[in-house]
């Protein structure tokens, strides 16, 4: 298959100064330079699709424009009330279930391939819970187990470290 040159073509923010190789799933790579300054690796279906556009800048100005403009953040700015860490680790994030979950409970779905309910819970971007049951129920109560088990550990470090 013949490969598109993208060489001094420019999509958003990139212009792209030459070809990098092939990736993992066969698309082309090119090394392109953002208005930025910064050199950055793109898949050139991405770029032409018009999913690329920047090295990553485009995404932190339009974050950091929410952030200077949403009420409710600037309501909320420096209120660490807000985040209910422990140890480093977001409650909130263990907690809260995805507008897409289908169970009613966070961490816990159905795969339909097993036809079994499947209970995770990641910590600091690894899984302490990834397992399978063949119940509802059992799984929900894994995946608080797996909860109280790790917040119950944090605090025992937490007491450990401060005698």
């Amino acid at each position: 298959m013949k490969r598109i040159d993208l060489t001094d073509q420019r999509f958003g923010r990139l212009t792209v100064t030459g070809f990098a190789g092939s990736g993992k799933n066969g698309n082309a790579l090119w090394r392109c330079r953002c208005d930025c300054g910064k050199e950055v690796i793109a898949d050139g279906y991405l770029l032409r699709k018009g999913n690329t556009k920047s090295c990553g800048c485009l995404r932190r100005e339009r974050g950091r424009k929410v952030m200077q403009s949403d009420a409710r953040l600037i309501a909320n700015r420096g209120d660490v009330s807000n985040l209910q860490q422990v140890d480093g680790t977001s409650v909130v994030s263990i907690m809260k279930k995805r507008r897409t979950n289908k169970s009613g409970v966070a961490g816990v779905s159905y795969d339909k391939r097993s036809k079994r309910w499947v209970a995770r819970l990641m910590i600091r971007g690894e899984y302490v819970l990834n397992h399978s049951f063949s119940t509802f129920n059992d799984a929900v109560a894994a995946r608080e187990q797996a909860i109280q088990d790790h917040l119950s550990q944090v605090l025992v470090n937490r007491v450990k470290v401060g005698q």
